[in-house]
């Protein structure tokens, strides 16, 4: 694949998706729009979803981070990818008025979607910063916590996505992120669709090779909370060999 062209592929899709209120934009989401019912599906529960900003929630992601996280007052989280906010905000409430929840996006749309959904629900603990997850407008040592959901996958380097969260992370720092893996191989036409890549199947990894990539990053007891298969409303010849995984790292 030719990485400027691919992400600049999945950059205008996110940047269209940011810009619709009729469905999540991807053709993987087959023609479903009840973004509760898929927020609900993929770990959130009724109360999170309805405590949040309707415009956050816009039927993207494959997990719930923060529930992973374990998140605590006065924390500092960063999510990669973050969207319209919808982990942003969620973490918000779990770091409280002495904390601070930051989301990276590089969409200038979704930033703006992100702020102004901030804005006009009075939110005072979060930050968006437009920037790509490869290179985090972040300061080493910061965070606490990083979070991501279903993100990581469309990163055409996610060696260096590894790298820049263990630099910025503090020492005694967790990566949780929920995130799209393969189980072996995928088919080379499914590898080389943008399309596929946009909806985070072409560049998902081997699962093996996504631990193994973070280990390389210098993170310890690395290790998979949780994992269940992934079903698609299409791409039917797929089921089964896509899983969605909660991954939790630390940095020491």
């Amino acid at each position: 694949m030719d990485e400027r062209k691919t992400k600049n592929f999945v950059k205008e899709t996110y940047s269209a998706i940011a810009q619709t209120e009729s469905s999540c934009g991807c053709s993987c989401c087959g023609d479903t729009v009840d973004f509760l019912a898929i927020g609900k599906k993929i770990g959130y529960s009724e109360n999170d979803l309805k405590n949040l900003p309707e415009a956050a929630n816009m039927g993207l992601g494959c997990g719930n981070p923060v529930a992973l996280a374990s998140l605590k007052e006065g924390e500092t989280v960063l999510d990669l990818g973050s969207g319209a906010g919808i982990d942003v905000f969620l973490a918000a409430k779990k770091v409280g008025s002495t904390g601070k929840a930051i989301g990276v996006d590089m969409t200038q749309a979704m930033v703006d979607r992100a702020k102004a959904n901030a804005v006009d629900y009075g939110y005072k603990n979060v930050e968006f910063r437009l920037g790509e997850i490869e290179k985090m407008p972040v300061d080493d040592d910061s965070v606490d916590a990083i979070i991501s959901n279903c993100v990581i996958n469309l990163s055409t380097n996610k060696d260096q996505v590894f790298k820049e969260a263990y630099r910025v992370l503090k020492n005694g720092g967790r990566l949780m992120v929920s995130d799209l893996v393969t189980e072996g191989e995928l088919p080379d036409e499914v590898r080389q669709s943008l399309d596929a890549w946009a909806c985070c199947i072409g560049g998902a990894l081997e699962k093996q090779k996504y631990l193994e990539s973070i280990r390389k990053a210098g993170f310890k007891d690395v290790k998979i909370a949780s994992e269940a298969i992934y079903d698609f409303d299409v791409a039917k010849e797929l089921d089964g060999k896509i899983k969605s995984i909660h991954v939790e790292a630390y940095k020491k």
